[in-house]
């Protein structure tokens, strides 16, 4: 069974990266908050391994502010 929440958050937090890096257009701000909120909706409904990268996830959004 795939994680919807887990998909949906690494799609936001990819979209975050590329505003944050320029290839993209959008409020990096915004992006980053909806990355944020995206991951930590993912968090309760995740493997293990799912969480780990959900952490290194959550390092990713730090390191862009």
């Amino acid at each position: 069974m795939r994680n919807e929440l887990f998909t949906q958050a690494k799609s936001f937090v990819n979209q975050a990266v590329m505003i944050a890096g320029g290839f993209e257009e959008g409020d990096q701000q915004k992006a980053i908050l909806r990355a944020k909120n995206a991951v930590s909706s993912a968090y309760a409904n995740s493997t293990d391994a799912e969480r780990h990268q959900l952490h290194q996830f959550q390092d990713q959004l730090d390191n862009l502010q």
